[in-house]
């Protein structure tokens, strides 16, 4: 069995790349912190000392666009990345659980 075949990323330059890998660390962070999705303090905890280094690398990938002339963010190019790379799910982890019936 051959696993299955993933949508081709679109072409992103180095530091965009950069952005959509340090963007997604981040949402993985706040997601293990979101309350209404945890299980225990300690998780929480690691996870919040983890984020504040994840957005920093976030902070210095953006400057590094800024500075080597990127001044737009491509919006629909990006988004397509972030589809490839599972960002709805990773980003669905930030928001509230559907209501418990």
């Amino acid at each position: 069995m051959e696993p299955p075949e993933f949508p081709p990323l679109p072409a992103l330059t180095h530091a965009e790349g950069e952005f959509i890998d340090c963007y997604l660390a981040v949402l993985d962070q706040v997601g293990r912190i979101n309350p209404a999705r945890g299980n225990d303090t300690y998780s929480a905890l690691k996870a919040a000392q983890a984020l504040a280094s994840r957005a920093a690398a976030l902070r210095d990938a953006l400057a590094l666009m800024h500075e080597r002339g990127e001044r737009q963010i491509h919006a629909a190019t990006l988004a397509r990345a972030l589809r490839v790379l599972d960002g709805e799910r990773r980003a669905g982890r930030v928001a509230m659980p559907p209501p418990a019936n």
